[in-house]
C-alpha cells in the first residue's frame, strides 16, 4: 500500500512540473525553471521507488494518468480552459481506468 502511495505523489508531482513548464518560457526563467526540475526529479525518483513493487507496466501507465488528468484539470481550473462534455467525458474515463488498474494490479 505504500507504494500507491508513493506512485500518487509521484503523479501529483508530475501534474506540478508539467503544469509549470510553460512558466519557465522554455526553461528561460531561473525560478520556474528550477521549480520544474526539482518536481521532475523527485516524480522520476518516487516513480522509480513505486516500481520495486508495482509492475512497471501498471505503474507508468497510473502516473502519466495522474499526470495527464491532473494537468488537464490543473488547466481548466487555474488557466481557465474550457471543460467541453467530450473533454469531461474522456478525463472521466481516464480516471476510471487509473483506479481500475489499481484495482486489478495484484498485491505484492
Amino acid at each position: 500500500m505504500k507504494s500507491w502511495f508513493i506512485l500518487i505523489v509521484a503523479g501529483l508531482l508530475e501534474v506540478c512540473w508539467a503544469s509549470s513548464l510553460k512558466s519557465t518560457e522554455g526553461l528561460t526563467r531561473l525560478w520556474p525553471t528550477v521549480f520544474f526540475v526539482t518536481t521532475l526529479s523527485a516524480s522520476m525518483f518516487l516513480l522509480a521507488l513505486a516500481v520495486k513493487y508495482i509492475p512497471v507496466g501498471t505503474a507508468y501507465a497510473v502516473w502519466v494518468g495522474i499526470g495527464a488528468a491532473g494537468t488537464a484539470i490543473a488547466a481548466i481550473v487555474l488557466h481557465g480552459e474550457t471543460l467541453s462534455p467530450g473533454r469531461g467525458l474522456f478525463l472521466g474515463l481516464l480516471i476510471v481506468s487509473i483506479v481500475g488498474l489499481k484495482l486489478t494490479t495484484p498485491a505484492h
